[in-house]
């Protein structure tokens, strides 16, 4: 009994070990890959934690967003899964301050996690103006806003979906660029949890800004669909004109497919 009782002793504190010096590696290796101040030291954390895990884990294709290092943006993009947040937040080197649906927002276990990101809650169902008004003040400020336009989660497969004004009428208003995205090779696309625990190859495409100037609000979803949607992708090459619509009056902000 003592013999093994030793040995048991002996592997515990070797597992121990190893667990403490496995955990001081991750900690070191998320303080190097850091790139944003958040202005608490467990939120730096998280954000290295995040490149890690889009880097290394979903092997994401580029090294960062093309945003200008200070001044009001917005960031578009399509919505192919639940990883879609944390790749375009691990390829910035600003916060975003993603817009999204209320009940996401006040989820049980993260409503913490979306605070301390600057999440935008959208009430679809109640008021949205007042996300869009907090998201102008943010843009007056000078902050990124990040929306996803496709209103939920919207495969390449499925038919094209009109987009919410939200971002253009953002951009109208404030003058901020649109910098469109497009998310393609996530293994669990369609899904919000499994997208997480599937590996992808991950690619972040990025496009040129768009500038709202005087353009019709039409024009600017016309422009937006054709980058974001495949199904629409060469209807520009074509001169086609894609089936834009202005929407309904709600914002895109990210939701769980329906």
């Amino acid at each position: 009994m003592n013999g093994a009782s030793g040995w048991a002793s002996v592997l515990a504190v070797l597992v121990g070990g190893l667990f403490a010096w496995q955990m001081h590696r991750l900690i070191l290796a998320a303080r190097v890959a850091n790139r944003i101040d958040w202005g608490r030291g467990w939120m730096n954390f998280i954000d290295g934690l995040n490149r890690l895990f889009c880097y290394r884990y979903h092997r994401l294709n580029v090294s960062g967003l093309r945003l200008p290092k200070r001044g009001p943006a917005i960031v578009v993009s399509n919505h192919l899964s639940g990883l879609d947040p944390l790749l375009l937040i691990a390829t910035s080197r600003r916060p975003l301050r993603f817009l999204i649906a209320t009940e996401q927002y006040h989820r049980f276990g993260l409503n913490w996690l979306f605070r301390a990101l600057g999440c935008i809650p959208v009430d679809r169902s109640g008021r949205p103006e007042r996300a869009l008004r907090v998201a102008l003040r943010a843009l007056q400020s000078g902050e990124v806003v990040a929306l996803f336009p496709q209103g939920a989660i919207h495969l390449d497969s499925d038919t094209p979906r009109r987009l919410k004004p939200g971002a253009a009428r953002l951009s109208q208003l404030t003058g901020a660029p649109l910098y469109p995205q497009r998310l393609s090779g996530i293994a669990g696309a369609g899904h919000v949890l499994m997208a997480l625990v599937f590996r992808s190859r991950a690619r972040l495409d990025r496009f040129p800004p768009i500038y709202a100037g005087t353009k019709e609000l039409a024009t600017i979803q016309a422009e937006l669909s054709s980058l974001l949607d495949a199904n629409l992708g060469d209807t520009r090459l074509r001169g086609g004109e894609p089936d834009h619509g202005t929407g309904n009056r709600y914002l895109g902000c990210n939701q769980r497919r329906s």
